[in-house]
């Protein structure tokens, strides 16, 4: 429950965990510009909408002109056949204007919709290739979040911002050209409140921004608890905190709700103010109109049409107000997923890799050292060497660095000192791809995917044909209970394999190993969750695996591991002892201790 507490306390991990009140956007002119970099890939897309925004404006700004011309030259002189004329012509104005402007908002979504897609995919992409070090530190929920939510309120910004803002730009400078060509003092009278609405939206936008990024922060922590909260539910019953969980959800739930509330409750202040300005400026409009209309200097056609051109004067500089509020909440949810695209993938390929081969088997960490924290080493200075086809065994006390000898083996994280080979090559100069294909790995922590039993042991091969998934599921012991499931191999998994016992997740997973037939074996724990009758088979099968293959297995039984070619005695990062089981008892030291606490059934 720590872990969970943290979430709320501050102390984990992670963005948004512990950051007090957010600050604003961090660059939005940088973050704007890279919005564009994703939309205007979609060009005959955006030139379409342009297009069609031009013609649009236009018939929106020839509206009202010929209202005001109809008026005074049709229904003053009661012209009932020219009225009719000129109404039909107006009304199709309207039709016209109305039809292109759903045209380019199916196609502004469309292009939205796809710039989307792109984003997504590649955020998606960047985190198959960031270090496993960046998803120790991050809560998934927050992940989710990024991944979903600010992706959605990116997308709900494009849809609208490129036909608004041409929309909006067009119809000011088209209607303020008709205002002034109508009449130039009731053109002045009427862009008299334009600092009124510059000012108003200026203030409220700057304070908007912060509770936008604050509300982002807090619906990000919310789903990385109730992600931790689900994962974990066996946990959280088992220790009877149901009610303190709900009570920590609360927390969170309403810190939530404030951050949304402030943000809702300023960014709401904007609407009615400009609303109270634009009737301020037909108050304007209509007095000086009527002062001009006494004194005949403007007549009653030019003052409807100025009314009409008002409205839509007033309207795209709402338009351009609120979309700036709409893209605080955009801008936000865009800065926290740059965060993870611009985030260093620290493993990577040389640009020099060299090109896929079998590999032998023969392994050698020479010198090598290595820390999770700065200056609180895990690995010191340890060298060895590993035969081609040899199994060795890693054995130690708990945080002695065993698991994370293999977990450098396989690059999940590299070396911050020393070097490691295979064949004889530093393992940096094989690309990522070639070195995970060639080792194969069954961790301690078994995860099963959504699908059926074949399914999740054909991810070791996606090209195995059912008699090898078969096979494979054999040599491991897995068919034996696989057999017996409703559906056999086709019964569907639960996310996690939750509809299976650990056991059989865990001989699952070593058929998938199997199937694989990788070069190097690393088996960290593999055999932990199961029970000793079915591990007895079980060890058949993975000595007919290691057979002929580099072989590292991590085990805390240590009776599996007295048949291995060599031990490793891994002590505080460091080889203390090696040698195999025989020697090592002879010698009497710490492996000996080891063995003697293990009958004894005491952890290491």
């Amino acid at each position: 429950m720590n872990r969970l507490q943290e979430s709320l306390s501050g102390r984990g991990r992670g963005p948004g965990r512990g950051h007090g009140p957010a600050a604003k956007a961090k660059n939005q002119k940088a973050t704007l510009k890279r919005i564009w970099s994703y939309l205007k890939k979609q060009r005959i897309s955006i030139i379409s909408v342009i297009f069609l925004v031009v013609i649009t404006s236009i018939l929106n700004i020839l509206g009202p002109f010929m209202i005001g011309y109809i008026i005074d030259h049709y229904i003053l002189p009661l012209d009932i056949k020219g009225t009719v004329r000129m109404g039909l012509l107006l009304a199709a104005i309207f039709i016209s204007s109305s039809l292109f402007t759903w045209l380019q908002t199916f196609i502004m979504i469309r292009a939205s919709l796809k710039t989307i897609q792109n984003l997504r995919l590649e955020l998606f992409e960047k985190l198959q290739s960031l270090p496993i070090p960046f998803f120790d530190q991050k809560q998934q929920g927050d992940l989710m979040s990024r991944m979903t939510n600010d992706i959605d309120n990116l997308n709900f910004a494009l849809s609208q911002s490129v036909i608004q803002i041409i929309s909006s730009i067009l119809s000011l400078v088209g209607t303020a050209i008709a205002m002034l060509y109508l009449n130039w003092i009731l053109a002045i009278v009427t862009l008299l409140v334009i600092p009124l609405i510059v000012f108003a939206t200026k203030q409220i936008i700057k304070r908007s921004s912060v509770n936008y990024r604050n509300r982002q922060r807090d619906l990000g922590n919310l789903n990385g608890y109730i992600e931790e909260t689900i994962s974990n539910s066996e946990i959280v019953t088992l220790f009877g905190k149901e009610q303190q969980t709900i009570q920590q959800f609360g927390q969170a739930n309403e810190k939530l709700r404030h951050s949304a509330m402030r943000s809702e409750i300023v960014s709401g202040l904007l609407g009615p103010t400009n609303n109270f300005i634009n009737n301020l400026g037909q108050g304007l409009i209509i007095g000086a109109g009527a002062v001009l209309a006494v004194n005949s200097l403007v007549s009653v056609g030019v003052i409807a049409s100025f009314l009409t051109y008002a409205r839509q004067f007033f309207r795209p500089i709402n338009q351009l107000s609120n979309l700036l509020n709409t893209f605080q909440s955009a801008i936000a949810g865009a800065e926290r997923v740059f965060e993870i695209l611009d985030e260093p993938v620290e493993v990577m390929d040389s640009p020099h890799a060299l090109p896929k081969r079998p590999l032998e088997g023969n392994v050698e960490f020479r010198n090598v050292s290595f820390h999770y924290v700065k200056d609180k080493p895990v690995l010191k200075n340890l060298s060895f060497k590993v035969n081609a086809g040899e199994i060795v065994a890693l054995v130690g006390p708990t945080g002695s660095g065993k698991t994370t000898i293999v977990q450098l083996l396989s690059r999940f994280y590299d070396v911050t000192g020393g070097e490691i080979l295979i064949d004889g090559v530093n393992i940096k100069s094989y690309s990522m791809e070639h070195l995970r294909d060639s080792i194969g790995v069954v961790l301690q922590d078994t995860y099963l995917f959504s699908g059926t039993v074949r399914e999740n042991i054909r991810f070791g091969k996606l090209d195995a044909t059912d008699e090898e998934v078969e096979r494979a599921a054999k040599i491991a012991y897995a068919h034996s209970f696989i057999k017996y499931l409703p559906e056999q191999y086709e019964t569907i998994i639960e996310s996690g394999g939750k509809n299976l016992s650990q056991g059989q997740r865990q001989l699952i997973a070593i058929a998938r190993a199997i199937l694989k037939d990788p070069d190097i074996l690393i088996l960290d724990e593999a055999t932990s969750s199961i029970d000793t009758m079915t591990e007895v088979h079980i060890q058949k099968g993975l000595n007919n695996l290691m057979k002929g293959r580099t072989s590292f297995v991590i085990a805390h039984r240590l009776k599996t591991i007295e048949s291995a070619d060599r031990i490793l005695v891994i002590k505080d990062g460091e080889i203390v002892e090696q040698g195999n089981h025989e020697s090592l008892m002879k010698l009497n030291g710490f492996y000996a201790q080891l063995q003697k606490q293990s009958l004894q059934g005491e952890d290491l």
